[in-house]
């Protein structure tokens, strides 16, 4: 199965830096001839403080994406935090993202199944690989066409997170499509004083760890200047580092 890359900045933080990357992304895609979805939030439901930004909103940021879309002619991956979202998200995106500390959120999974769309499970950090089985089950029993999953670390407290790379072949038991999140797998949950920190030096050894045990899919959160970036800048690549990855990958 030819991989397929998942990329963008955690948040919409501007039309100027949704632009950038996505250039980046075109430019790599012909080159390469890579498969890749744009990614980016347009809200943070679960930062780690109140005071973080959350993004600009879904009717502002779905407006943003379409933008992308219709200019650079990327396919869309965005993430849905409740039921109500679902129908409007997915008549812009490409695929609906479940984030990972909803994923066995019934009626969520359930509405972004009735979509059509495909659907990004992405495993919860409290959960194995085997139990994503059902969250799988519940979107093909509402309809799903296509459902995705994505390893991200499990959490054991103490602000770190721990990759068992079995996960992934135990997920391919469920599914063909199988995602690393080479980003967020290296964060540090709420380790830097009421925001999520991060180790970005070994995104790369990451990704190949996850190629050796047969992923299918490769999931970045990058950005021109993640030092000045919203959200998750700790764990984001620079997007001028993203080619080197994707081309050590292939």
């Amino acid at each position: 199965m030819k991989p397929i890359f998942i990329a963008g900045p955690c948040v919409i933080e501007s039309m100027d830096c949704l632009e950038e990357v996505a250039r980046e992304l075109v430019r790599l895609r012909e080159k390469y001839g890579i498969d890749v979805y744009f990614k980016a939030s347009f809200d943070k439901a679960n930062r780690t403080s109140i005071a973080s930004y959350r993004g600009p909103g879904m009717e502002k940021g779905l407006q943003m994406l379409a933008d992308i879309k219709e200019k650079f002619a990327l396919p869309l991956l965005t993430d849905i935090h409740e039921s109500c979202q679902a129908a409007l998200v997915g008549e812009v995106v490409d695929a609906l993202q479940i984030p990972a500390f909803l994923c066995r959120q019934t009626d969520l999974l359930v509405a972004a199944a009735r979509t059509g769309k495909p659907v990004n499970i992405k495993k919860a950090q409290f959960l194995s690989g085997l139990d994503m089985q059902y969250p799988v089950e519940k979107c093909r029993e509402a309809g799903a066409r296509e459902v995705w999953l994505t390893e991200r670390g499990n959490c054991f407290g103490y602000n770190n997170l721990t990759v068992d790379f079995r996960n992934i072949p135990d997920m391919l038991r469920f599914t063909p499509r199988v995602v690393m999140d080479c980003t967020h797998s290296v964060q540090r949950p709420g380790a830097a004083g009421g925001k999520t920190g991060g180790n970005r030096e070994f995104v790369p050894a990451m990704a190949l760890a996850a190629k050796a045990f047969g992923a299918t899919g490769y999931f970045f959160e990058i950005h021109p200047d993640p030092e000045k970036a919203l959200s998750d800048g700790p764990n984001m690549l620079y997007l001028k580092d993203f080619e080197g990855v994707v081309k050590s990958l292939l």
